[in-house]
């Protein structure tokens, strides 16, 4: 492996370990002041802060100057990810923080096999080989069994 791989793996990494923890930090929030959109809000506030502070030390405000340009399927993302925050900031609590980023890990796993699959979105090819499948295959047993115990 070279340097850049193991780089990009610990920052994927890091922001795998993040994902708990944002869900369970905004779960508490959502039930601490009722209402899960309100917290919801906040942290995208706060995220909103966090990804302008970097835009405005790395590139700049320039780059938004390209963003009405763009393709506007491009821009689901940011309903995807409100779907994502809203959602786990109201399940988790209900379902527990483990069975749902279970839930998310599997559901991430399957997209992600499908998009290589077809490189879909401009994504690389890669082949879903019978290894992947069995992987997620045991992925989706793992889950019925974390809902059994």
């Amino acid at each position: 492996m070279t340097a850049e791989t193991l780089r990009y793996a610990a920052i994927m990494l890091l922001a795998g370990i993040g994902i708990p923890v944002l869900a369970a930090l905004n779960a508490q929030l959502g039930q601490r002041i009722a209402s899960p959109p309100a917290a919801a809000t906040i942290l995208f506030a706060v995220a909103f802060l966090g990804a302008a502070l970097t835009m405005a030390l790395t590139t700049g405000p320039s780059a938004l100057a390209a963003a009405p340009g763009q393709p506007k399927h491009l821009f689901l993302a940011g309903l995807l990810v409100a779907f994502y925050v809203l959602s786990i900031t109201w399940v988790a609590p209900r379902f527990g923080l483990g069975n749902a980023i279970t839930c998310v890990l599997l559901g991430q796993l399957v997209s992600a096999a499908v998009i290589d699959q077809f490189g879909l979105m401009g994504a690389l090819v890669r082949q879903v080989s019978p290894m992947r499948i069995a992987g997620l295959a045991l992925m989706a047993v793992g889950v019925f069994l974390t809902q059994r115990g």
